[in-house]
């Protein structure tokens, strides 16, 4: 018993670690406010320009306590081996639970290669998404993010928001990382000719069917678009955790330049 307790213990202690390495932020426009988390490049040097890196979190973290988007993702980015070697700017925003990273439907009743997702592209852009892009565009405005390493990140409904910022913002990222997403394939030609894009699935995701990762594959691999596909085999909607254990993610990513 003595030993459960120490242990859970140790991981409340090494997840508050985590969290606190990350500055709890608010981007506030008129009545709206998006609450985020930035980690800040190692060594940090004012007046030097640095990558960023936005990562969206999926919809079982959504609120409004800045702290539950850290869960999935947090202390990857928070590494300190890896800080040293690509040294970048992580934000991480959280959507509340009233909103939605991506628009979309859902028809259960559906079964063809989007599954019960309808993404709802004719809508304007959802109010939290909204909030990342002009976010984006405020970071990017002090002077010290390298606009040339832009990248953009997110899992399950985060992964769709990715798509979907994708074609809401083209030519202003680097490359791109949905984990067990997916998105609009009408749209990919919008952003995706010569886009460097690595897309994450379990092939038994039964949360968001692997059908729309392959999708979307297919329609930006005809769009010209760079793609990396991987599916792991047997493994289910948490993906992310063998994403975050992908020793050739970050070094990937960090390749990449507008």
């Amino acid at each position: 018993m003595m030993i459960r307790i120490t242990s859970l213990l140790l991981l409340v202690l090494a997840v508050t670690n985590v969290r606190a390495q990350y500055e709890k932020k608010e981007f506030i426009k008129g009545t709206d406010t998006l609450r985020y988390r930035l980690l800040y490049p190692v060594n940090y040097e004012a007046g030097k320009k640095y990558p960023l890196i936005m990562f969206l979190h999926g919809s079982g973290e959504r609120g409004n306590n800045n702290e539950a988007q850290l869960v999935h993702g947090g202390k990857m980015f928070a590494d300190s081996a890896l800080r040293q070697q690509f040294p970048a700017f992580v934000v991480v925003p959280q959507c509340p639970n009233t909103d939605f990273w991506a628009r979309l439907k859902r028809d259960p009743e559906k079964n063809d290669s989007l599954g019960k997702f309808r993404f709802d592209s004719n809508q304007p852009i959802g109010p939290s998404l909204s909030l990342v892009s002009q976010l984006l565009d405020s970071l990017v405005a002090t002077g010290t993010v390298n606009k040339k390493q832009v990248y953009l990140g997110g899992l399950s409904m985060g992964g769709m928001g990715t798509f979907e910022l994708l074609w809401r913002k083209p030519n202003f990222f680097a490359a791109a990382f949905p984990i067990c997403g997916g998105g609009d394939p009408d749209k990919v030609s919008i952003y995706g000719k010569k886009f460097p894009i690595w897309i994450f699935h379990g092939d038994n995701d039964q949360v968001v069917p692997v059908s729309n990762s392959r999708l979307m594959r297919n329609a930006l691999t005809n769009a010209g678009a760079k793609v990396k596909y991987t599916e792991y085999p047997g493994v289910g909607h948490n993906s992310w955790d063998n994403v975050f254990v992908e020793p050739g993610l970050l070094p990937w990513l960090f390749k990449q330049k507008k």
